[in-house]
């Protein structure tokens, strides 16, 4: 058995990302950028009102001052003129700054009566005045390489001019569940059977990552028919597998792909749950074997699914994120096995997060992974800890899942 790092490190650095295909702006959240983005104009593009008032030279408009209202500048509706002394423009946010003002006087420092303003409270050079370029410059980088768009980001890309943006085509993802025991929800379920919960839940966990799940019908335990699924994932940029990953006479997938080609690079991981991982290549197509209880399944997918959705979009493969995070109760020493604990969350009095373990952990007990909201981490022979020790933890709801 290798270690859970040497085996993300082994899996990440066998991948690439996916290439670039551009999309319209409002198709690109989530997605991720395969080029910079750069500003095709400045903005704003002259300096313009930040506030409802008027365009003034700040040197006449001192408190008590009656200045002559000269004309309007509304947005979209720039001023044709200048402003010479003593006069005003009246102006409204966002409009632009005639040439000769340098400063804004707020409609509640003014009072109109006709064609005259009078300054009921002095104004400041540059005050309420928003520059030309203050939130960028034509031809500023403003989203880099490798980023995964967010609503702020779109909002950003178009202010710059951007109706179509370059990012990483999504990654898509093979699932193959695999077993005669398992049905899909809604189907005669066979004696002694049960309902695959697998391929559904890495369905959704390849949509958190920003992927593309493609879910093959079950393959029953039969080398030919596991065969022929993974040929229907070739096009795929990775094939996951569960089920069938153990040392059973049933657990087929390593003899069914040895003979369409298939380069094993480990399996077995010092894990728990998880420990039958498969990781090889299939021709081209990188081949990620999943246990089948779905405990086990969900927890590989966020130690190694996850991270490789990741380097296949483009972005930095790794360690899920973790957070320093209190036991709300005493932990047992650990074996040889780096170790998932399921817990809940809380908070003591002092706002501190809690994670409390659940007292049965078994891999196959799906809503207990439901209920938790943490993974507790226990590395391998980690020596027991009293409750109110500080350890580490994947919280779930980080990781969008």
């Amino acid at each position: 058995m290798i270690s859970l790092e040497e085996a993300r490190t082994r899996i990440l650095a066998a991948l690439a990302p996916t290439p670039a295909e551009t999309v319209a702006l409002p198709e690109a959240w989530g997605r991720v950028t395969a080029r910079p983005v750069a500003a095709r104009l400045t903005q704003p593009p002259a300096d313009v009102s930040a506030m409802d008032g008027y365009a003034v030279r700040a040197a006449d408009a001192v408190q008590g001052a009656v200045l002559r209202q000269a004309g309007q500048a509304p947005a979209g509706h720039p001023y044709a003129g200048n402003v010479g002394p003593g006069e005003a423009v009246r102006i409204f946010t966002g409009g632009f700054v005639p040439p000769g003002a340098d400063a804004i006087l707020l409609q509640e420092d003014a009072k109109a009566d006709g064609g005259r303003v009078t300054a009921t409270e002095t104004v400041r050079p540059g005050r309420w005045i928003r520059p030309r370029g203050l939130d960028f410059a034509e031809g500023e980088v403003l989203i880099a390489e490798g980023r995964r768009l967010t609503a702020r980001d779109i909002g950003l890309a178009a202010a710059a001019n951007h109706p179509w943006i370059t990012v990483r085509r999504r990654p898509r993802i093979g699932i193959l569940a695999t077993g005669d025991e398992i049905a899909l929800p809604g189907e005669p379920i066979p004696a002694g059977g049960i309902v695959s919960s697998n391929a559904h839940a890495l369905a959704a966990l390849v949509r958190a990552g920003g992927g593309e799940p493609l879910v093959l019908p079950i393959a029953p335990d039969d080398t030919v028919a596991i065969a022929e699924a993974a040929r229907a994932a070739r096009a795929c940029d990775l094939l996951v597998t569960t089920g069938g990953a153990s040392v059973g006479d049933h657990d087929l997938v390593q003899k069914a792909l040895g003979p369409e080609g298939f380069a094993l690079d480990f399996w077995q991981i010092a894990m728990r749950p998880g420990k039958p991982l498969i990781w090889g290549r299939l021709g081209v197509t990188p081949v990620l074997g999943l246990p089948g209880n779905p405990v086990s399944a969900l927890v590989c997918g966020v130690q190694f699914l996850l991270p490789a959705l990741a380097v296949l979009s483009g972005l930095p493969g790794g360690a899920p994120p973790t957070a320093r995070v209190s036991a709300g109760s005493a932990l047992a020493e650990n074996d040889k096995r780096f170790d998932h604990l399921r817990a809940a969350l809380t908070t003591d009095a002092e706002g501190r997060l809690v994670a409390t373990p659940f007292a049965k952990q078994d891999s196959s007990m799906l809503a207990t992974l439901a209920r938790a909201e943490a993974l507790i981490l226990r590395a391998p022979f980690a020596p027991a800890l009293p409750a109110g020790a500080v350890v580490e933890a994947i919280l779930l709801a980080d990781l969008g899942i």
